[in-house]
């Protein structure tokens, strides 16, 4: 049962944050749109157009910003409760990332564009960042790393003639899709042990992602702090007024976007200077996106259209399990090893079975949740969190104030 919205006042000690949830489970949705769409990368070999593309352009990017945003608001919470009862838990948090890394260097196994071992990575810096008291310049922070100034010094270096910069992207190699397409299930893995994921790193670091994803982390600590999720009704006006703004940005970022775009090429920088000026309007266009759904899926928390969205929560509850049952499901339904139905399905066939999983996620993790307090591998992640196997599972379980308490 989820935790019911507060915004009168009501303790939250101890209890989740449904907006939370509800917002981290349609962003999985959103990102398994996504992997389904691209048919889990290979659609990349031979891009084309179709539904694809309204997919990508609603929820690319956008998705895993979402997930982002919220692995920093629950960092806080986990530190904060954690302080409530007197206790640091930086380094346990520190060992929890180390776990939640092992788990996506596993997952990465399977699929290459596993993005756990990305949030293991980055959110080590949380630990240093948290310690900033001051929630202006934390939010300063947030807001210089969430312009990407790796793509601005790279633009200006690649302007002018820098040989490091005017490279051609490294990311958009790709040795290892000809074993996706082509190889044996051997041969696939292998790929994935290293060839896979050099061009993801590559592509996090070319592309300002790697900042932006801390400045989305700090973000979604500030948040925390301010209890911007835990009172809704309290932020009502700030929210609606960046709901406006993202929106704006939004679509002035992709209606302009090729104007400004052919107005910046006509300064002739070369090409290296126009691939990192294009990144950065994507990012505009990614973020204000990040912003305007997670808004209006709060906006929408406060009406009646909660008792649809509710039925997300236990989707959030369980993202590390699904997003590695997603994988497990679907990379051998497309990939060459498995059925190669990566080419066989049509983009609206890709779509109706996406559609349809969706659809049973929804349905399981509400039937899971009924009967247990964590999906398998959170509770795994939990246990060795802690260190200990009395962490409770079932539902008829007693539950431990301090294991269920962040």
């Amino acid at each position: 049962m989820v935790v019911p919205l507060p915004g009168n006042g009501s303790s939250l000690a101890g209890k989740r944050i449904a907006a939370v949830d509800i917002v981290r489970g349609f962003a999985l949705m959103a990102l398994f749109l996504v992997h389904m769409m691209e048919s889990y990368e290979l659609y990349w070999s031979n891009p084309q157009p179709g539904p694809a593309d309204t997919v990508f352009l609603l929820f690319m990017g956008k998705s895993f910003s979402l997930l982002a945003l919220c692995f920093g608001f629950s960092f806080f919470i986990l530190m904060d409760r954690a302080a409530q009862r007197g206790q640091d838990f930086s380094l346990r948090f520190a060992w929890r990332l180390l776990i939640l890394g092992a788990i996506g260097v596993l997952h990465g196994v399977i699929y290459r564009g596993d993005i756990i071992q990305v949030l293991a990575v980055i959110g080590m810096a949380l630990l240093v960042l948290h310690r900033v008291q001051d929630n202006r310049l934390l939010g300063a922070i947030a807001g210089f790393l969430l312009l990407a100034p790796s793509l601005w010094i790279q633009l200006i270096a690649a302007a002018l003639g820098a040989d490091w910069a005017n490279q051609p992207s490294r990311s958009s190699h790709d040795p290892a899709m000809a074993a996706y397409l082509g190889g044996t299930f051997t041969e696939t893995l292998h790929a994935n042990l290293w060839q896979g994921q050099v061009p993801k790193w590559w592509f996090m670091f070319e592309y300002g992602r790697i900042v932006q994803i801390l400045g989305l982390f700090v973000l979604g600590m500030v948040l925390g702090r301010v209890g911007f999720f835990e009172r809704l009704d309290r932020f009502t006006k700030v929210r609606r007024v960046a709901l406006a703004c993202a929106i704006g940005i939004m679509l002035a970022s992709h209606l302009w976007r090729g104007n400004v775009f052919g107005w910046f090429v006509g300064f002739g920088h070369g090409d290296g200077a126009n691939r990192m000026f294009d990144a950065i309007l994507s990012s505009w266009f990614e973020l204000a996106g990040t912003f305007a759904w997670g808004l209006v899926i709060l906006e929408l928390c406060r009406t009646p259209a909660l008792r649809l969205l509710d039925k997300l929560a236990p989707v959030g509850r369980a993202t590390l399990t699904l997003y590695i049952l997603q994988s497990a499901v679907f990379v051998p339904l497309f990939y060459n090893f498995g059925l190669g139905l990566w080419d066989d399905w049509s983009q609206e066939t890709r779509l109706a079975v996406a559609l349809g999983a969706i659809a049973l996620q929804v349905w399981g993790a509400q039937f899971w949740f009924a009967r247990f307090h964590y999906g398998p591998i959170e509770w795994v992640w939990r246990a060795l969190t802690y260190w200990r196997s009395d962490v409770p599972f079932r539902r008829t379980e007693e539950v431990p104030a301090k294991l269920c308490a962040a």
